[in-house]
């Protein structure tokens, strides 16, 4: 890995592996170095776009930044409305944000596309 930032154009399993490194090096989940890994997704992003990659990318941008950033950049993702994931992020950031009937909503639904359950209407 120590050759790895040499690279020109480090390809997605480089990219994959910094952020693995950057998130094995934090000896607490407090002193992960947050902008880093943002700006590797945001390499890696651009080298693999997936709306996975996109959602990774967004909630590293959330704890480098702030809560609404990773919200805007969650609410632009398409393609994941069935991944539970991503409504337990958006929950996430939600329930950060102060917004405690937006954040129930979105873990119900994070929830119910877990489990394959839809709540009576």
């Amino acid at each position: 890995m120590d050759r790895a930032p040499r690279f020109a154009a480090p390809g997605p399993y480089v990219l994959q592996a910094t952020i693995a490194i950057l998130h094995a090096q934090a000896p607490t989940a407090r002193d992960t170095n947050w902008p880093a890994i943002a700006a590797v997704y945001a390499q890696l992003l651009a080298v693999t776009p997936s709306p996975v990659v996109a959602l990774n990318h967004a909630v590293a941008v959330a704890m480098a930044t702030t809560p609404e950033d990773g919200l805007a950049l969650t609410d632009r993702i398409g393609g994941l409305d069935s991944y539970h994931l991503l409504h337990a992020a958006r929950a996430d950031l939600l329930r950060r944000l102060g917004h405690a009937d937006e954040a129930a909503e979105a873990y119900r639904r994070a929830h119910e596309h877990l489990t394959g359950t839809r709540r009576a209407q």
